[in-house]
């Protein structure tokens, strides 16, 4: 059971979050100070970056989970089904879904416009989007039982990657031009089934589980 003080924690991380959110979507991330933050959550600027290091941290408050999900989606996938299988078929059903994870949720084209409106919040997405490739790397490397220097790991997690961040482009220039999800979620799948054609069976392979 969690204890009083941890659910405190959370309850004021997440009002520092919502509220940081709220001045960044109203008027860009770059005019919005910490002090601002602070003052509008009632706490001092020390309790903001105890919880949030850096203000970009505060913009990409879900980075954690974001960083840790394909390797979760690895390690958690069927036996019989590979690395790759289980990254697509989530993928499919993000985009069926209309999932944050594609961005196809409401409020998200205002959300990415703040990010390229801001160098600083572009360059912390090819952090991103660089440590996503080291986490499933290593997980890969576990999973396949490779050894340090085979770069088939690295090289597998960089395409199936590339594979999600083509796509997320894909919607988040649809929703900047206007484009109704249906038809974003059709251009996007059209896409996804083209790069996946043009994969190698060895990545679309590897790190099969065992079947049975």
């Amino acid at each position: 059971m969690t204890g009083l003080r941890e659910r405190k924690k959370r309850q004021t991380r997440q009002l520092i979050s919502d509220i940081a959110t709220g001045l960044f979507l109203d008027r860009g991330f770059d005019r919005v100070t910490i002090a601002e933050i602070a003052e509008a959550a009632e706490v001092s600027v020390n309790t903001v970056y105890n919880y949030f290091p850096s203000k970009e941290d505060l913009f990409f408050d879900r980075e954690p989970e974001l960083i840790a999900r394909s390797s979760a989606l690895v390690r958690e996938r069927q036996p019989g089904q590979s690395a790759a299988d289980a990254l697509l078929a989530q993928l499919r059903k993000d985009l069926d879904e209309r999932t944050v994870h594609v961005g196809m949720t409401e409020g998200y084209a205002r959300f990415m416009e703040c990010v390229r409106e801001s160098p600083a919040l572009l360059a912390r997405m090819w952090v991103m989007q660089a440590r996503v490739v080291q986490g499933l790397t290593e997980t890969l490397r576990e999973e396949a039982g490779a050894t340090p220097d085979d770069p088939a790991p690295e090289v597998v997690a960089t395409q199936l990657v590339g594979v999600n961040n083509t796509i997320f482009r894909t919607v988040s220039m649809g929703v900047a031009e206007g484009v109704g999800t249906d038809e974003i979620s059709r251009r996007a799948r059209r896409k996804l089934e083209a790069f996946v054609a043009l994969l190698s069976d060895e990545v679309l392979n590897y790190a099969t589980r065992p079947a049975g």
